[in-house]
C-alpha cells in the first residue's frame, strides 16, 4: 500500500536478531511513524492513510 502511494518506508525482517524479536515478536505486524508505534497486530488501511496525512509534507520539519 505505502509502496503503491509512492510513500518512503523501511520494511525490517526480525528474523534471526534476537533484540528485534524479543521486542517485536508479539506485536507483529507493527508499523511505527517517526519512530512511534502506530499500529499493531493489524493496520487499518484508512487509519495508516489518516495518519500519514497528519505527517508535515518536509520530513525535515518532523517533531518541530
Amino acid at each position: 500500500m505505502l509502496a503503491e502511494a509512492g510513500v518512503a518506508f523501511e520494511e525490517v525482517d526480525i528474523t534471526g536478531v534476537p533484540e528485534l524479536e524479543a521486542a517485536y515478536r508479539e506485536w507483529l505486524p507493527v508499523v511505527e511513524i517517526d519512530g512511534e508505534r502506530a499500529f499493531v497486530y493489524f493496520v487499518d488501511p484508512a487509519a495508516l492513510v489518516r495518519r500519514l496525512k497528519q505527517m508535515p509534507a518536509d520530513p525535515t520539519e518532523a517533531g518541530a
